[in-house]
């Protein structure tokens, strides 16, 4: 299960993020690394193969959330709910994502339409 040859072992990120039901799907997950909503250690991890270590901070943002997470476990397949909180610790709850002022402009533009 080391997702780089070592002898630590590691899941790719992708599958991680699947199991720990942070993503609906593998290529969702896969997809929110492409787009650079999720980081490993404070560093983006743009690539969905990136590896995961017992230990690991992850911040993954979904939608207007942005979420802190420590892998505690990497998990064998994707199981239920009660399963997929084992394989993390998420130490404080969701932080609201702070929205660029311009955004605020549209959608008062849109309201007033």
């Amino acid at each position: 299960m080391s997702a780089d040859g070592g002898g630590v072992p590691a899941l790719r990120l992708d599958k991680f993020l699947w199991f720990a039901r942070l993503a609906r799907t593998r290529s969702a997950a896969a997809r929110l690394c492409t787009e650079g909503r999720v980081a490993i250690a404070g560093i983006a991890a743009l690539k969905p193969h990136q590896p995961v270590r017992i230990g690991d901070w992850i911040t993954v943002e979904q939608g207007r959330w942005r979420r802190q997470l420590r892998v505690t476990a990497l998990g064998e397949r994707r199981g239920g709910a009660v399963d997929a909180r084992r394989l993390y610790d998420e130490p404080e709850p969701p932080q609201p994502i702070a929205r660029e002022p311009w955004i605020a402009l549209l959608e008062e533009e849109e309201v007033g339409a």
